[in-house]
């Protein structure tokens, strides 16, 4: 087994019920206090999970949070005020946690998602992608990541082609890509984390030499792709829309997930307002994701 990065001493969880109309404000407010992971994968109710080092000062957190709370009741009146409750987790503890709730997925006929802990099927004939996610999102539980898998597949592509999946995560959609028959791959995120998870998962999956992971702002790279994926909050979405725009090579296309189905027509209105075409909509849940092919004007 590949050693996971090193991890602090202890974890505090920080466990929300909140309305699912509020996990993508949530999840922004929890990150910029500095959570290394949220879970919203493998629970069936409204629940929202997040992860700080024990060094944190508890006092000073839930502060923040009810301070947060407050001016979210003002944005959301006529939404449930989410309630939260801390534990505490030694550090062994952390790997019994990810274990308990992930488990193998099968994504579509042809893919299966499959714990790096489990041993492979001796009759698997389709893909597979085996995962150690920690604390970075992207496990293929949740509906927006199958969503973009399922889309993955969809997309008709002329080889050799090539691929940006930008908020990478646990390099699930980057890992898939190679496994598609992508040739060029980059995959992006702004979270130092999530890149050194990433990396573990692509080792694991033995695509080292085929996916280039980094720190980089998308809005830094010049090169184009032929596919551009993008599972983000629907704000950032609407932000990088003219950055994809550039992104995106004269007949590619882009998969856009992260979003909440009262969101998809804002986005949907503005990829038109950039070339985009031909937009299909995936539903699953509260979630939306959104094939588009880029036309030349």
């Amino acid at each position: 087994m590949i050693p996971p990065p090193d991890r602090p001493t202890g974890w505090l969880e920080i466990s929300f019920r909140a309305d699912p109309a509020l996990h993508d404000a949530l999840g922004s407010f929890l990150f910029d206090m500095g959570c290394n992971g949220l879970v919203t994968e493998d629970f069936q109710d409204t629940t929202l999970k997040a992860y700080l080092p024990l060094q944190h000062d508890l006092e000073e957190i839930q502060n923040r949070i009810h301070h947060y709370l407050g001016n979210l009741g003002a944005i959301f009146p006529d939404t449930p005020s989410p309630v939260f409750q801390f534990t505490r987790m030694a550090d062994q503890d952390w790997g019994l946690t990810w274990r308990r709730f992930f488990k193998p997925a099968r994504v579509t006929p042809s893919l299966l998602i499959l714990p790096a802990w489990d041993p492979i099927p001796k009759e698997e004939g389709g893909h597979i992608i085996r995962m150690d996610p920690g604390p970075a999102f992207g496990t293929g539980q949740h509906p927006t990541t199958r969503m973009c898998l399922q889309a993955m597949e969809q997309c008709h592509l002329k080889r050799p082609w090539s691929l940006l999946d930008v908020g990478t995560g646990s390099g699930i959609l980057a890992i898939y890509g190679t496994q598609l028959g992508a040739k060029k791959v980059v995959a992006l995120d702004v979270d130092p984390e999530a890149i050194r998870w990433a990396e573990r998962n692509i080792q694991l999956n033995k695509v080292t030499g085929s996916i280039r992971i980094s720190q980089t702002p998308v809005e830094n790279l010049q090169e184009a792709f032929a596919l551009v994926c993008a599972n983000l909050i629907s704000g950032e979405i609407l932000r990088l829309l003219p950055t994809f725009s550039r992104l995106v090579d004269p007949q590619g296309w882009l998969i856009l997930s992260g979003i909440l189905r009262e969101q998809a027509k804002e986005i949907s209105d503005a990829l038109d307002r950039y070339d985009f075409r031909g937009h299909e909509f995936r539903c699953r849940d509260e979630w939306v994701c959104i094939t588009t092919k880029r036309e030349t004007p």
